[in-house]
């Protein structure tokens, strides 16, 4: 049985997120990316922007597992050892990171983890760091896409604390935690990626 796992969508949206990040993250510093997943696109955006140092996290060791035997194969020097982190917890292992990018957690976590990564943000990022979210969202006076409303579906038929959140209750939960949302990106597949930065 092979460590490294494979999610179908990172091959698709990882040039669209990365399009992105190059406007929005800073030039030097550590990048801290929350839920990494396999680990595809942290070898991915490691070597693509190499003056950042990456840091990976996951809450499963699975997920770990795979981040580093991705790692393993990795040329840089850039990509650091996956370290387990669970957003939702009040401890983080991380006390400093220059920004924070978070792919499909969202909607596939309890609210209580989109808590825990503002909360986390705020004692992590210095003033006008950005936190980077990127998934689908619902959004005030916005047709949402049938695939949209079917994922939702889906999503808590799997699990009732799961499901497509509204772009307002994030907003809000930015400004309780002194984030404010700077940029709205429409991506493919109808997903969003969101730029919040630390007031």
């Amino acid at each position: 049985m092979t460590v490294k796992q494979h999610a179908p969508a990172t091959q698709r949206n990882r040039e669209p997120i990365a399009q992105v990040l190059a406007r929005e993250l800073p030039e030097s510093g550590r990048v801290l990316e929350i839920a990494a997943g396999t680990g595809e696109h942290a070898v991915f955006l490691a070597g693509r922007f190499p003056a950042l140092e990456w840091l990976p996290s996951d809450p499963s060791e699975d997920a770990l597992a795979s981040i580093a035997a991705y790692r393993d194969d990795y040329p840089g020097s850039n990509l650091a050892a996956p370290v387990m982190l669970d957003a939702s917890a009040r401890d983080w292992p991380v006390e400093s990171a220059e920004a924070i990018l978070c792919v499909n957690m969202v909607h596939i976590s309890p609210w209580e983890a989109s808590t825990g990564l503002f909360d986390g943000a705020a004692r992590v990022l210095d003033t006008g760091a950005p936190l980077i979210l990127y998934g689908p969202y619902f959004e005030p006076d916005v047709e949402p896409a049938p695939s949209n409303l079917d994922f939702d579906r889906s999503l808590k038929a799997r699990d009732p604390r799961w499901g497509i959140r509204d772009l307002a209750e994030i907003d809000r939960l930015a400004a309780r935690s002194g984030f404010t949302r700077t940029a709205r990106r429409a991506m493919p597949a109808n997903n969003l990626t969101l730029v919040y930065r630390r007031r």
